[in-house]
Parts: structure tokens; C-alpha cells; sequence
């Protein structure tokens, strides 16, 4: 054996001990080279950002302080876990998105409350107990939150009820919850009954229910209720405020306005609509009230008061034009149907309760006020149904504003016809019972006699109107041409007019305004007139009355007057003197012949 080389050895040494382009002895592949380093993102971007919750589950309430609009319901559950007075069973209540499962989860969590210095069921959740975590995330064993619809029949409820007879594991309560409870079959209903009137004392349940009457009264009877109310459209545009300055984002008071009122009570809608809406604007830009009405399809309140002035007043054509303005800027004539139901609702509230009811903003109360004022409750009520058979009729028909405008043509008409009692008068007069109160309203007849023949019955002969003012005081001479003395005096001081239209008036009302002076100008205008008014106020904007404008006037001349040279002489010639009372007299100037004479005979 010869002897190793030792330089070949130490060539063996620093020889690498693999070769780059070959794979390994266990056939791996060559490992890859670095990868570049990646640039940062840009600023403004998130980098692995988590999955985005919504508005509705973010701000999902924690505590019974953060429950909207629940007042009596959270200061009767305090009381009842102050005194120890704990229910076995309750039932909760109430339209969507009122926060039915959101109080079910924080009744869990208050009777099964504990920590380190409480162990007893408490309503005060500021500090999260043992078992709070838990039981929001929905994984605790002794909390069970059930679906009604998806489990109705009765063997899922006796599979439940045999559960029943344990304690719990960790919990003081084991906690049964049922949503949508109503949806249980009569069989589930009938075994729940026995577990549920005499239920072991470990054990509570917590029903939920949108449709209440569909539970048997046996079951209601053994819980105690709690109907959990709409939030009023104040409340939530506050809270709604709150969780968009939360978010940092600026939205107008009237967007979230319009965001409450379309929620229709719900905070859980409402939320999600709010979701829909920031995403509206660019960041750091106001979402605009334009913006959420186009978002929701919705028409200006404003304008669809003016539309049902307008067809109040039988003003058909600005009416029919107005109406597709509004159907021109997005506006849903589903929607506007049912604008116009609600304000045919509040004006026939209005004129019992007064405009504070309506819990709108001022100018547009007295508006609602006005038209309840200047409409009976008859043809209040003859709208009412007019615009429900609308409503029914623009959902289902394939062209839905061309069943809006037939609707608005109708109510235009309607709203000309006589009430009975001026129809019985009308027909004991032998006038035409629906014929219009203006002039040209003839009346067809069938002639007695054989043959059947038809004739056009001549018009009958009525004392004619008035003439429509054209402006306000053509109106004012109107009245005193009347000679209603009150209410001419009370126009000219109270009455600071907005705007004038023949057929409508706005004015903003002095704080001395009598409350019936919209109905006593509107009624005597009608009835001198022959056609409808609409009278309104509004709460600014008006300029000075014809009062006001009479006192300037007689100051302006009395200013005039005292800065007259020759009456300044006077006044200085006789110290402590003082102007009296101004009269213009108005008397046509007489040539005297004495003076006649004497300037000819200067000439000569």
C-alpha cells in the first residue's frame, strides 16, 4: 500500500463541498438563491390589515348602559337583581335590530356574573367577569344559544329538555337561549310547557321573538316579558354621530337624519346603512345628505311636502311636474307614495295634537300643521285611503311612475270634490252633487222618456267668485272689501309674509299670532274665492307686517317733517314746544279770484 499524498490531501481540504450545480446525495435541489428585499408598501396602505367587522358587530353594546332607547326595560332588570327577584324565563320582543339577542347575551352574562370581589348575578357588566369573554364569543358550555327556525320540531326540544336536569360546568345558571321562539312547532311548544312552569333551579331561559302573538299564551304566561321599542329618529342620530366620530369619518347631520329615519327604529339597520354611507365620500371628505339620498333612493322631505300642498291645492300640472323632478333625481315612487302617506298621517295628527307631535324640524311642522288645519278630517281621511290603494297599486304595476302620476291625478281631483254635507246641500238645491266648486261645472242628466235619448242638462246659474287675488294686497283689499274688521286687523299686525302665491300664502307669525288665524284666513279665502287656500307659517324669513310697514312710514314722515327748515324755526322760536299729531290733508287746490285780480293788476 503506498503512502498518501499529502498535497493531495490538502487539495482535498480546501476542495468545496458541494458542487453548485448538482443536487445533494438525497436528490434535493439546489437551494435558491435570496430573494430581493420587497419595498414598503405605500403610506396609507395596510400592510396584513385584519378582516373588517362591521359597524353593526363593532359596536355591538357590552353593557346595559350601551342598550339605545331601553330605559324601562334595564331599570326594571336592576331592580329585579338588586332585590334577588330573578325570573326563571323571559321573553323578549320587539321589531329587528332593537338589540332582542344583544340583551339575551348580557342576560347570560349578568346571571352567571363573577370575579375575584362579586359572586352574585349582577346588571353592572363594567368589568368583564370570569365568564364574560366566553359567553360574548358564544363557546361557553353552560350558555346555549339556540336557533328556533332551524330546530322546530319536537324532538330537537326534547333532546334539549333532557339536558335540562344537569348542573352546569363552570356557571352558576345553565342559560338556555332560543331566538325567533315563535317558530317552534305546537309540539315543542307542549313539551317546553312542563320545563318551563317548573324548572329545575340551576337553569333560566331567555325567548326572543319579533312575532310575540304566534307564542302561546301558556308560554307567554310563565315568562317574564319585556317589548323592547323602536329608537325614536333623535336618539338615533345621536348614537349614529357618536360611531361616525368614532370612525373619524364627517358626515351632515341631515345624512344621518335621513339614515335614521330609513333604519325605521332599528340600530341595527341603521348601522349598516351608516357602513354603506362612509364609503360614499373620499377619505377625509363630509358624506353629504345629497349623497345618502341618492344612496337610499329617497326624495327631500321638503319637496314632497310641496308636492302634497300642491295636490292639496288641485294644482294638477306643478304637481305632475314636481313629481318628475323628483322622479328625475333618483327618487324611488315608491318611496314618494309612501312620503305622501306620511304626510297626510301628519297633518291629520297634527291638527289634533298640534305640530310639536310630529318631531319635525319647525318650519316643516307648521307646514303639517297648516294643511291640518286648512283640511277637513273627511278629506284627510279620503287621501288616506286614495294614497294606500296607490301604495298597492305603484308596487305592483310594471311602470311604477306612471301608476304615481294616475295616483297624483286622482288625489288632485279628489281633493276638489265637496264634503257630503255640501253634497246633500247641493242636491236639495238641484245643483250637480260632484260637480267642482269653480265655474264650468256642468252636470249630464238622463231624460226621462222613451228612447233612451240623453241630454246635456243646462249649466245652473250661480252667483259668481270672486276674483283670485293675484297679490298680497289685492288679498288684503279682499278682506276689507269683506269687511271682516278682526280679521283684517289681524293680518295686518301678525302677519309678516314670506312668500305669496294665488292659492297659497307663507308668512312667519308675530309672537302675538293668534293659533287660529291660519284656519280663519284660509276658510274665508276659499269661501270668498271659490277655490282652496293653503296657508303656512314658517319660522323666519318673513319681512315687516303691514303694520310695521304703516309705523315706518308715519316715522319716516315724522322725521321729514321735524328736519322740514321751517319746522325746525318754529320749534327754536318756541322752546319746549313739541310736533303733535301729523295729518295729511288731501284737499285740491282752489284758485281765488281775489288773488286773481290782484296779480292781474300787478301786471297792468
Amino acid at each position: 500500500m503506498t503512502p498518501a499524498d499529502p498535497d493531495s490531501e490538502l487539495e482535498d481540504d480546501l476542495a468545496p463541498e458541494r458542487d453548485e450545480n448538482t443536487d445533494d446525495m438525497f436528490g434535493a435541489p439546489a437551494p435558491a438563491p435570496d430573494p430581493e428585499p420587497v419595498p414598503p408598501p405605500p403610506s396609507g396602505m395596510a400592510v396584513d390589515s385584519p378582516a373588517y367587522t362591521v359597524l353593526a358587530r363593532k359596536y355591538r353594546p357590552r353593557t346595559f348602559e350601551d342598550l339605545i332607547g331601553q330605559e324601562a326595560m334595564v331599570r326594571t332588570l336592576t331592580n329585579a337583581f338588586s332585590t334577588g327577584r330573578i325570573a326563571h324565563a323571559f321573553m323578549l320582543t320587539g321589531v329587528r335590530g332593537v338589540g332582542k339577542t344583544t340583551t339575551a347575551r348580557l342576560l347570560a352574562r349578568a346571571l352567571n356574573y363573577e370575579t375575584d370581589t362579586a359572586d352574585r348575578p349582577s346588571v353592572d357588566l363594567t368589568v368583564d367577569g370570569r365568564h364574560c369573554s366566553a359567553i360574548i364569543e358564544g363557546r361557553h358550555m353552560d350558555v346555549l344559544e339556540l336557533d328556533a327556525a332551524s330546530r322546530t320540531g319536537v324532538d330537537d326540544m326534547r333532546d334539549l329538555l333532557d339536558s335540562v336536569r344537569y348542573a352546569p360546568v363552570e356557571a352558576r345558571y345553565k342559560v338556555y337561549v332560543i331566538d325567533e321562539v315563535h317558530m317552534l312547532s305546537k309540539g315543542a311548544f307542549n313539551a317546553l310547557l312542563k320545563t318551563l312552569e317548573e324548572p329545575p333551579p340551576h337553569a333560566k331561559f331567555i325567548f326572543a321573538t319579533t312575532e310575540i302573538r304566534k307564542v302561546p299564551v301558556t308560554i307567554l304566561s310563565r315568562c317574564q316579558r319585556f317589548d323592547l321599542r323602536r329608537v325614536e329618529v333623535d336618539e338615533l342620530t345621536r348614537h349614529l354621530e357618536k360611531v361616525a366620530s368614532k370612525e373619524g369619518c364627517l358626515v351632515e347631520t341631515e345624512a344621518l337624519n335621513l339614515i335614521a329615519r330609513a333604519a325605521e327604529g332599528s340600530v341595527r339597520d341603521s348601522l349598516s346603512l351608516l357602513d354603506q354611507a362612509l364609503v360614499q365620500a373620499e377619505a377625509g371628505q363630509t358624506v353629504k345628505a345629497e349623497t345618502v339620498r341618492d344612496m337610499l333612493g329617497l326624495a327631500d322631505r321638503a319637496q314632497t311636502i310641496a308636492l302634497f300642498e300642491l295636490i292639496m291645492s288641485a294644482r294638477v300640472a306643478e304637481s305632475l311636474d314636481l313629481f318628475r323632478a323628483l322622479f328625475g333625481y333618483g327618487a324611488d315612487p315608491e318611496q314618494v307614495i309612501d312620503d305622501l302617506l306620511e304626510h297626510c298621517h301628519m297633518a291629520s295628527v297634527a291638527k289634533t295634537l298640534g305640530p310639536a307631535v310630529t318631531r319635525l324640524p319647525n318650519d316643516q311642522a307648521q307646514r303639517m300643521a297648516a294643511l291640518g288645519t286648512n283640511l277637513s278630517a273627511g278629506t284627510l281621511a279620503r287621501v288616506w285611503q286614495l294614497l294606500l290603494k296607490a301604495h298597492e297599486e305603484v308596487r305592483r304595476a310594471p311602470d311604477p311612475a306612471a301608476a304615481a302620476e294616475m295616483a297624483i291625478l286622482r288625489l288632485a281631483y279628489a281633493s276638489e270634490l265637496p264634503p257630503p254635507e255640501e253634497m246633500v246641500r247641493r242636491l236639495q238645491s238641484g245643483e250637480s252633487p260632484t260637480a267642482p266648486s269653480g265655474p264650468g261645472g256642468g252636470s249630464r242628466a238622463a231624460a226621462g222618456g222613451g228612447g233612451g235619448a240623453v241630454a246635456v242638462a243646462a249649466p245652473q246659474a250661480r252667483p259668481e267668485a270672486q276674483t283670485v287675488p293675484q297679490t298680497f294686497e289685492e288679498t288684503v283689499a279682499l278682506i276689507e272689501s269683506r269687511r271682516d274688521v278682526k280679521l283684517l286687523m289681524d293680518v295686518q299686525r301678525y302677519v309678516k309674509l314670506v312668500s305669496f302665491q294665488p292659492g297659497r300664502i307663507t308668512f312667519e307669525p308675530t309672537p302675538e299670532c293668534p293659533s287660529d288665524l291660519t284656519r280663519r284666513l284660509s276658510g274665508k279665502l276659499r269661501e270668498w274665492t271659490g277655490r282652496p287656500w293653503l296657508v303656512a307659517t314658517e319660522g323666519g324669513g318673513g319681512g315687516e307686517s303691514l303694520y310695521e310697514q304703516q309705523k315706518r312710514r308715519l316715522a319716516e314722515e315724522r322725521a321729514a317733517i321735524e328736519a322740514d327748515p321751517f319746522v325746525r324755526a318754529v320749534m327754536e322760536t318756541f322752546p319746549g314746544a313739541e310736533l303733535g299729531q301729523v295729518r295729511r290733508l288731501d284737499v285740491a287746490p282752489v284758485e281765488s279770484p281775489v288773488l286773481g285780480d290782484v296779480d292781474a293788476a300787478e301786471e297792468e
